[in-house]
């Protein structure tokens, strides 16, 4: 059986010389496929994500893109591999308007990117209308449109979000979920830490519950919504 496309794979580790977060931990999603991570405050879930892409200390474990150990990559290097990521927070430069703020997303581009940056006005519209417009003016959703969207402008092969919908209303969630579905859809490899557990693993195909920076339950979404235990205990009955 082929590998998955992105593997991080029994990641022990934690920032600095502090106390390991994770232990043990593996995070796998396919090409193509949407992969979310969720799990109680605390749970290591945004640390998985980030051992993922390179920006802490890995004491034992790999992590693996299409194929390649890409271990002792840094962050930047990743980037440049086909990885893209969106923090939760300190995401978009406020000052810039919208479109620069994608341009600002091709840095590492040497072509054209007028058709990229199309691209994602098709997915949010409502940035073609407020393109001129400086990105901190924007509601929270927008900005995450925003983020998600100059993450888009390095046209990755694996996009990764830290709660994209985290403080944004129900319907600008059901949206942002919609427009990631898309993403998907387009061939981009997604993997998602999400506070909206049971929304998340509504679009999920592949699900990890963590607790304590470990693998508690791994399964699709649909099994992991079906699971008693699952939904007792981490999505509220």
């Amino acid at each position: 059986m082929s590998e998955p496309f992105l593997i991080g794979d029994a990641m022990t580790g934690g920032y600095g010389t502090g106390a390991d977060i994770l232990h043990d931990c593996t995070i796998s999603v396919e090409k193509g496929k949407i992969a979310v991570i969720v799990g109680p405050n605390g749970a290591g879930k945004s640390t998985a994500m980030k051992a993922v892409f390179g920006m802490l200390n890995l004491r034992s474990g790999a992590v693996r893109l299409d194929g390649q150990d890409i271990t002792s990559l840094t962050p930047q290097a990743r980037v440049a591999e086909g990885m893209a990521f969106v923090p939760q927070t300190s995401n978009i430069f406020t000052s810039m308007s919208v479109e620069e703020n994608l341009e600002m997303g091709a840095f590492l581009r040497r072509d054209d990117i007028t058709k990229t940056i199309e691209q994602v006005y098709e997915l949010f519209p409502i940035l073609r209308d407020k393109r001129n417009q400086p990105a901190g003016e924007l509601s929270g959703g927008q900005r995450q449109q925003v983020a998600v969207g100059r993450a888009l402008m390095t046209q990755p092969k694996v996009l990764m979000l830290d709660e994209p919908t985290a403080g944004v209303s129900p319907i600008v969630m059901d949206e942002l979920f919609d427009r990631i579905i898309e993403v998907a859809r387009a061939g981009i490899t997604i993997l998602m830490v999400e506070q909206n557990a049971r929304q998340a693993l509504e679009i999920a195909d592949t699900g990890y519950v963590l607790v304590q920076g470990a693998n508690a339950y791994t399964g699709t979404g649909a099994e992991l919504m079906a699971d008693d235990e699952v939904r007792r205990t981490f999505l509220g009955g």
